[in-house]
């Protein structure tokens, strides 16, 4: 079988160390990046089959990520979702029904939880 690849960009090292830890415990492949930036060129190089983005981060936020992934020729079509700590339902609705990401994550989450629904994501 074949490892999925992820790639999760947070400006937090330690959430990308758990969920790094997490998901590869589960056998996925996962790239991380520490700002939006990187997170781009990590996509653009690796093609990965998800990328898990935080909103709030310096610099560049995730919507601006999300955004510059959708309108690159490259990126397109990588399934996004939110990772984020903003829990309200507007927030959510926003995302999946306006913006169009593929799931919206709220930390704290459980491994099970986002096991779950990134092995759902990644074997639509």
């Amino acid at each position: 079988m074949v490892k999925k690849k992820i790639v999760v960009v947070d400006d937090e090292q330690n959430i990308l160390d758990l969920v790094g830890m997490i998901l590869e415990a589960e056998g996925f492949m996962v790239s991380k990046a520490l700002n939006g930036t990187e997170g781009i060129k990590m996509a653009q190089k690796e093609h990965p089959d998800l990328v898990l983005l935080d909103i709030m981060m310096p610099e560049m936020d995730g919507w601006v990520v999300y955004r510059k992934l959708k309108e690159d020729a490259k990126t397109k079509d990588i399934p996004v979702a939110m990772l984020t700590v903003k829990a309200q339902t507007i927030d959510k609705e926003m995302a999946l029904d306006v913006i169009g990401v593929e799931d919206y994550i709220t930390k704290p989450f459980t491994p099970d939880e986002l096991v779950e629904r990134v092995q759902k994501l990644v074997t639509k």
